[in-house]
């Protein structure tokens, strides 16, 4: 007993991250790891035979397929589009929430609603105002004298449709963090600023927006994260459609596998987006650390 009692003492700080690092490997590591090697076989659930090592035989045909590059771009356009809107948006919602004034605590209450609804449940709802028919937008374009939109059943507007979608739920969570941030900020250079005469304009430019741009960065690289995964939100309103106009890469990969079962193209796609997201999130989080210094 006491060498057991020992030798747990002597390695208690490898013993206590034992569980998470094991749920850790399990939930993350592994999945990733086991798309990665399907991405070199030709798994096909219809072919009726066992999956074989393709090599890169998947990588090329998905790099020479103009789908999946239409795909890129859609999602590149949606990402980009949704979360240049969600960073002004935020840091203006926070630089007014950062201010006193009286129903500020209610405003911030009713900022955090759109961040627990689940996506799903709001692609329904925004379908409903989307509906070229019977919809709430539409009815207001009509009453305005102004000419009405299909919305989501147009190629034209339907992925700044679905960003706007994204947006709405989203700028509330940018807010939050950039006004953590505010709240953080020391008083001096303000202080200094407004003794040496400083306009408004001026103290924002060169003193509070400096000092929060790593905030705001930190909150654009999580927001981007999550918009280049966008999947939930787009599946439940167009499943891709109309045609191939909202089709990313996430719709791109569920396709490939619950569709046509070919999983072994299914996971080039899904390499593809995580190396996308990873190289996406290293650039930006060094210009960060330039901000810092």
């Amino acid at each position: 007993m006491t060498g057991k009692s020992g030798f747990a003492e002597r390695n208690l700080k490898y013993i206590f991250p034992l569980p998470a690092v094991i749920f850790v490997i399990l939930l993350m590591i592994f999945p990733v790891c086991y798309t990665i090697f399907i991405s070199f076989t030709d798994w096909t659930l219809t072919s009726g035979r066992p999956m074989r090592f393709f090599g890169f035989g998947s990588y090329l045909l998905t790099l020479r397929d103009p789908r999946f590059h239409a795909a890129i771009l859609r999602t590149f356009a949606f990402t980009f589009g949704a979360v240049a809107a969600e960073a002004v948006l935020g840091t203006i919602i926070a630089l007014i929430l950062y201010r006193e004034f009286r129903g500020r605590n209610l405003l911030k209450f009713v900022l955090l609603l759109p961040l627990v609804v689940t996506p799903v449940a709001v692609g329904i709802v925004f379908n409903l105002f989307y509906d070229p028919t019977i919809g709430f937008l539409n009815y207001v374009l009509h009453a305005l004298g102004l000419p009405q939109s299909g919305w989501v059943t147009e190629s034209a507007t339907v992925l700044p449709s679905l960003a706007l979608v994204d947006i709405w739920q989203w700028t509330p969570m940018i807010a939050l963090i950039v006004l953590a941030g505010l709240s953080g900020l020391p008083g001096e250079p303000f202080e200094s600023a407004m003794v040496d005469g400083a306009s408004g304009v001026q103290v924002f430019f060169r003193i509070t927006l400096p000092m929060i741009m790593p905030t705001i960065l930190t909150a654009v690289v999580l927001r981007a994260v999550d918009a280049l995964k966008t999947y939930d939100i787009i599946y439940a309103m167009t499943k891709g459609g109309p045609g191939y106009s909202s089709e990313t890469l996430n719709i791109l990969a569920y396709k490939l596998s619950f569709e046509y079962f070919n999983m072994g193209r299914s996971s080039t796609v899904l390499v593809f987006l995580f190396l996308i997201v990873f190289l996406f999130s290293l650039g930006v989080m060094r210009l960060r650390k330039k901000f810092e210094l």
